[in-house]
């Protein structure tokens, strides 16, 4: 996981990027987030431990009938660990 990771972070979207320079270095009101973070058996696109809060940048590859399905399953199995969820759409970060 931890290898898959960090070519997660070496590969970011431009979105990740993009939503990763507003969240790097507590610009959000102190708080610290990762990016590509591992938790469980899963990655996240951010993650902030002091607000149990993930984030999660939604490209078009999220959007086909699967892709909801596996969202949705991962989504709840992470909720089920008290995490809270934000999610946004690609476009939407970009704009």
């Amino acid at each position: 996981m931890k290898v898959f990771s960090r070519y997660l972070r070496n590969n970011s979207t431009l979105s990740e990027v993009l939503l990763w320079q507003e969240l790097r270095a507590g610009s959000i009101r102190g708080y610290k987030f990762n990016r590509q973070k591992p938790l469980g058996r899963y990655i996240v696109d951010f993650y902030c431990k002091k607000l149990n809060l993930v984030i999660e940048v939604d490209g078009s590859s999220h959007y086909h009938e699967d892709a909801i399905l596996k969202d949705q399953v991962r989504q709840q199995a992470l909720e089920q660990l008290g995490l809270e969820f934000l999610r946004f759409d690609d476009l939407d970060v970009k704009k």
